[in-house]
């Protein structure tokens, strides 16, 4: 039997544009980004994930109260981050707003673990980012106690409480975290995007892999899989699932989803380019990664395949499809959902079966 494969979907909270090309409030934004999690629901996708930034061009800086919102209006979707700043926040707050989450949607919580490709939240929270990598370790250690030492099944509290001591706060003695998750834990993933230490810490706490490939192709990442699975033999952990998340957008014909999707992502990334000293993306580059890259762009049927093999390659558990891309609109975010939620799970699955 084919090996299953859970199928997301993620957003930024990109600042939309209206019909005009005028950005839309983040009010709005936040409330459009609601109703595409209701969609991804009542068609069926796995999961749906939101982001969390603090910046002007995303609109979603409190990923939970989002994902609480999606959740009184949802039934099955498991619903996550894309990601966490962990290392701007602190873990025990994002434990307790996880587990709340979870709580409110029967369980369906799930966190993903990340330093963010952004710096703006280490200022804002009054962080060095000369701690950059001091930060997420210390705290991603103490997520992991809270993990391991808060609960047990039923949402009652284990003898003993969270042990833990670190060297950037005060040790935890006992005490535990409320509210207690109903089973007993989350499903916590780690977000890495290009460090093998960042793999290695997940295989080390024995928690899943969250690959952000998003940009060229996927079959490059297959060494840091091997490792994965390589350092939790080796550390005597068990490996959880792996999974990729990946930018895209879907259309009825090829054609039609590059003319739509070409002007919004070269808008949202030759804006981040400016402030990292990138050059402008040409449409060369865009075909590029249509083609041969990390963009799942397409009808139905071309994405499909791209996903199902980036899958077998990687030999994949979970894989998210990031449809917004700054200015693009939110009636062509549906319908990417639409699209994905109808026709491409279906394909995927379909293919992996072959």
């Amino acid at each position: 039997m084919a090996k299953h494969l859970d199928l997301g979907l993620d957003t930024f909270g990109d600042v939309m544009a209206d019909g005009e090309g005028r950005p839309l409030p983040h009010a709005q934004v936040l409330r459009n980004v609601v109703e595409q999690g209701v969609l991804a629901d009542e068609l069926g996708v796995d999961f749906f994930a939101v982001g969390e930034h603090h910046r002007e061009d995303y609109a979603v800086s409190s990923p939970e109260v989002v994902l609480a919102a999606i959740a009184a209006r949802t039934k099955r979707v498991r619903l996550g981050s894309a990601v966490t700043v962990l290392s701007s926040d602190d873990p025990i707050r994002v434990y307790q707003r996880f587990a709340t989450v979870d709580a409110l949607s029967n369980g369906r919580a799930e966190v993903i673990l990340g330093r963010g490709s952004f710096t703006e939240s280490f200022p804002l929270f009054g962080f060095e980012l000369k701690d950059y990598e001091k930060l997420f370790s210390e705290k991603l250690d103490l997520f992991a106690a809270l993990l391991r030492d808060n609960a047990v099944p039923g949402g009652l509290a284990s003898p003993g409480g969270v042990n833990w001591k670190g060297e950037l706060r005060p040790p935890l003695a006992g005490p535990h975290v409320y509210p207690l998750p109903e089973s007993g834990t989350m499903k916590t993933w780690i977000g890495v995007g290009g460090s093998p230490e960042s793999v290695v810490r997940a295989a080390s706490y024995g928690l899943p892999l969250m690959l952000a490939i998003i940009g060229g192709s996927a079959s490059r990442f297959k060494p840091y899989v091997e490792l994965y699975h390589k350092a939790a033999a080796q550390l005597g952990t068990t490996p959880q699932a792996v999974g990729v998340h990946s930018p895209g957008y879907i259309a009825d014909t090829d054609e039609q989803a590059k003319e739509e999707f070409f002007p919004a992502f070269k808008a949202n990334r030759d804006r981040i380019g400016a402030e990292r000293g990138w050059p402008p993306m040409g449409r060369d580059e865009f075909e590029r990664e249509v083609s041969h890259g990390s963009l799942y762009l397409g009808s139905p049927k071309t994405v499909a395949e791209k996903i199902a093999r980036t899958a077998k390659a990687l030999e994949l558990d979970h894989f998210d499809l990031k449809y917004s891309a700054g200015p693009l609109g939110h009636d062509k975010c549906l319908r990417c959902i639409e699209l994905y939620g109808s026709k491409v799970i279906p394909l995927v699955r379909e293919m992996l079966e072959d």
